[in-house]
């Protein structure tokens, strides 16, 4: 068989081949179409992609295998397609100035609120510290978008955390909590009154008693502004809530030893969380697991209690350290046997290394 009849041969073959596959394609396409209900939604990339396949097909051959839209329509895309590829889109930006960082938008927010004092000009130096240039008229409109006035109002304004904050080191609480004990006359109430050096967490039993009278106050304002070894010696300010028990007498005796009282708004018992929480765990870990007999009792479980706050019990708000621990503890050691202190009966316990 010469080889042009043999080409012509093959060629036919794969034609008829070809064309059955075409129309079989078309027949199923109509067939789904047909089972199909409403409007087939198109991607983008399906548009293109027809477009594409179209534009090579013609009109003609379109009209007769297009069942999904109108061969106008994907002729129509095309021409879109075409166009778009030259009309600069993809090099053109949005109109106007870039839009800022989400970060460094933080980071003016932050650096407004923690400096009440820094206006415009120092917040961009700030910002160029940390590698962001941007002008002041951006840290004013950001602050104005987020309610932040500029500098001279806003360090008009201090909140009770950032007073605190900066007192902390010169700062003490105080406050009163009661315990019920079994006397030979009966159920008694006792009133427990205790200070807390705030920088530290350091706790001061000052006084047991079951009348805090003017006189009974007095006498502990004396001693705990004593010079040298009283509690609160250089400490400046002392906030208390409004209990009638810290009357004027008590006042004026502790700023005659240089501590000025600040007494909180009424309801406010955040404004005091340090001296709030601690009574909340001397009763949950101790007082509330015991039956006190007698004021000894009270005031030895309360020793033993403000020994084990002191140094062995580890504190959250102070990076889960312990306040004192005694050297001999070996805090953090890895070696020798695990030995364990009791206090009160076993009621708190502290684990520890014993020396090698």
């Amino acid at each position: 068989m010469p080889w042009k009849r043999m080409l012509a041969y093959i060629t036919g073959t794969v034609n008829q081949e070809l064309l059955l596959r075409n129309e079989y394609l078309c027949a199923e396409n109509r067939i789904l179409r047909a089972q199909i209900q409403g409007r087939i939604q198109l991607a983008d990339g399906d548009r293109e992609t027809l477009a594409e396949i179209g534009k090579r097909l013609g009109r003609t051959a379109l009209a007769e295998v297009a069942s999904i839209v109108k061969p106008d329509t994907i002729l129509e895309w095309h021409r879109r397609l075409v166009a778009k590829k030259f009309d600069g889109s993809h090099r053109r930006a949005s109109p106007g100035r870039p839009p800022l960082a989400a970060e460094v938008e933080e980071l003016i927010l932050r650096l407004a609120r923690e400096n009440r004092t820094w206006g415009y000009d120092r917040i961009v130096g700030a910002l160029a510290n940390l590698g962001h240039t941007v002008s002041d008229q951006t840290v004013g409109n950001v602050l104005g978008r987020h309610g932040l006035p500029p500098a001279p109002a806003r360090r008009k304004e201090t909140t009770w955390k950032e007073f605190m904050r900066s007192h902390m080191e010169v700062l003490a609480a105080t406050d009163f909590f009661t315990a019920e004990l079994w006397t030979p006359t009966g159920l008694m109430t006792y009133y427990v009154l205790f200070f807390m050096r705030l920088a530290t967490r350091e706790v001061h039993i000052a006084g047991v008693t079951t009348t805090p009278d003017e006189g009974w106050m007095k006498q502990i304002a004396r001693n705990l502004t004593m010079s040298e070894w009283g509690f609160l010696h250089k400490i400046r300010y002392l906030i208390h809530d409004r209990d009638g028990k810290f009357c004027e007498v008590f006042r004026a005796t502790i700023k005659a030893g240089g501590v000025e009282a600040v007494t909180l708004p009424p309801h406010s018992p955040n404004l005091n969380a340090f001296a709030e929480r601690w009574v909340r765990s001397v009763k949950e870990e101790c007082l509330g697991r015991m039956l006190l007999f007698g004021e000894a009792s009270l005031r030895h479980a309360l020793h033993e209690y403000v020994e084990h706050y002191h140094a062995e019990r580890k504190l959250q708000g102070q990076d889960n350290r312990l306040l004192l621990p005694y050297a001999e503890d070996r805090v953090g050691a890895t070696d020798g046997s695990v030995e364990c202190r009791q206090r009160l009966g076993g009621l708190v316990k502290f684990y520890r290394r014993a020396a090698a």
